[in-house]
């Protein structure tokens, strides 16, 4: 298994259920619910890139190599630049902070690092 993208897993889980549960209950009361909607967004998607992860790690036993690694690192660089740029969004609207909003053209790029880790991760099963 590799230890590392495990661990980065379990803290990005955690991660996960922290903002789940603060979007659920906090974030409620300062912002509209569509931004509500594009916060739960950003951890669903986080959520599911977690358990990614969590399968490239016990993957990567049977299937080593630089493909199983990539599939992990994707899935990290997607969390980031998905999830964050929806988080980063979702603050910009409480804080009412104008000029910034076109970090919004940041998400569809997280989202083509999570294919690319899916892809990445089907080639290191092929290859074997």
């Amino acid at each position: 298994m590799h230890k590392g993208f495990l661990t980065t897993a379990a803290l990005l889980g955690a991660l996960s259920v922290t903002l789940g549960a603060f979007g659920a209950h906090g974030l409620k009361k300062i912002v509209p619910p569509e931004t509500v909607g594009t916060f739960e967004t950003g951890v669903r998607y986080q959520f599911y890139h977690v358990f990614a992860l969590l399968v490239v790690a016990i993957l990567f036993e049977k299937f080593p190599g630089d493909w199983m690694r990539w599939a992990g690192l994707l899935f990290i660089i997607g969390i980031v630049l998905f999830s964050g740029s929806l988080y980063v969004l979702t603050a910009l609207k409480a804080t009412n902070t104008v000029g910034l909003s076109g970090i919004g053209a940041i998400t569809p790029i997280g989202g083509l690092f999570f294919i690319a880790g899916w892809i990445a991760m089907f080639v290191a099963i092929i290859k074997k």
